[in-house]
């Protein structure tokens, strides 16, 4: 088969574009496959481990205004040993609702030393707000309702993996 010039560059130019198109769909495909890292949720937030007595979890973390007030809205599930803490600037009162929550939660509100002091349960979509009877609430944990009777956790119990950063 007789080529023309223009046919043989043309020719060359699809082969080499072919080629690369192979290398990025490669190099995408390899990166899509990656582990995420392990320190931020699906959802961006920072993740620590925490533990309670024999329990662990892992606990997104909202610290900032935002993140605080979208909390666990909206999402459908909470995978089992996996929670919310909330860091708050200064210890106070705190009181939350579970509006837009589609998901039954129990909450802890613990001091700045990491114990415990309250556990309430909570409603799907509920706007009635949840308060603390304490003024010294550091830190709140949301886990799926019922974690902390299931792995034997009351008020008094000490929390560690909890620093405000």
């Amino acid at each position: 088969m007789f080529m023309t010039k223009i046919q043989h560059k043309t020719l060359c130019f699809w082969s080499e574009a072919r080629s690369l198109l192979f290398a990025l769909c490669l190099v995408a495909g390899l990166t899509g496959c990656q582990q995420k890292n392990s320190d931020s949720s699906p959802f961006g937030l920072r993740v620590v481990q925490l533990r309670i007595g024999n329990s662990s979890l892992f606990a997104e973390v909202a610290d900032n205004p935002q993140t605080s007030a979208n909390g666990l809205m909206f999402r459908n599930s909470l995978p089992d040993d996996h929670g919310m803490l909330f860091v708050f600037e200064k210890p106070k009162t705190a009181s939350f609702w579970m509006k837009n929550t589609k998901i039954p939660l129990s909450i802890a509100y613990i001091d700045s030393a990491g114990r415990i002091l309250q556990i309430e349960s909570m409603k799907p979509l509920d706007e009635t707000p949840v308060a603390s009877t304490s003024s010294e609430v550091a830190f709140a944990l949301e886990v799926n309702e019922g974690w902390f009777a299931r792995n034997g956790v009351s008020a008094g119990a000490k929390i560690s993996g909890i620093r405000k950063e």
